[in-house]
């Protein structure tokens, strides 16, 4: 069997995050996720998934992701249902997130975004928190390009590679 799921989309709205009573974070929100396709008016519409996360992720989300924001989301279908207060079951179909992947940088709205010199989208890294941008900074000043850092870049010679080396 398989249930796997993987949206891009927007946030409607902040994420909802509260704890179980043993102190567990739960965050919800919901992906708007354009179709691929028009209607009639020429139109683009979307879908609107419910999705949930759990745990240290959940708190990562209700933190850095607000409406409007970019969000990948990795996870399953899950079908729930409870009594609701008029005595009606009531079915929930969500999507049980496994990974949020945030896909735009944290001040985006806001105008802003630019990639940093490290690659690093919204400068949410600087060079000083980051070991690999004096590195890079260093290659860059250095003339080196992207060839030098290939391993495998040969000048069109032979390489040697005993059966040994493969890993199949």
């Amino acid at each position: 069997m398989m249930n796997r799921v993987v949206l891009v989309g927007r946030l409607t709205k902040d994420p909802e995050l509260r704890y179980t009573p043993n102190g567990i974070a739960v965050a919800s929100f919901t992906l708007a996720c354009n179709r691929n396709y028009t209607n009639q008016q020429g139109e683009r519409e979307a879908d609107f998934i419910n999705c949930v996360v759990w745990r240290r992720p959940a708190e990562n989300v209700a933190n850095f992701l607000k409406k409007g924001s970019l969000a990948g989301v990795d996870g399953r279908i899950q079908t729930r249902n409870y009594e609701g207060q008029d005595g009606r079951r009531v079915y929930v179909t969500e999507v049980l997130a496994e990974s949020v992947q945030f896909l735009e940088p944290r001040n985006a709205s806001a105008g802003n975004s630019r990639r940093d010199d490290s690659g690093m989208f919204g400068g949410s890294q600087r060079h000083q928190d980051n070991p690999f941008s004096q590195n890079q900074q260093d290659r860059n000043n250095n003339g080196f390009t992207r060839i030098d850092e290939d391993p495998f870049a040969n000048d069109g010679q032979q390489i040697d590679i005993s059966d040994d080396d493969l890993p199949f």
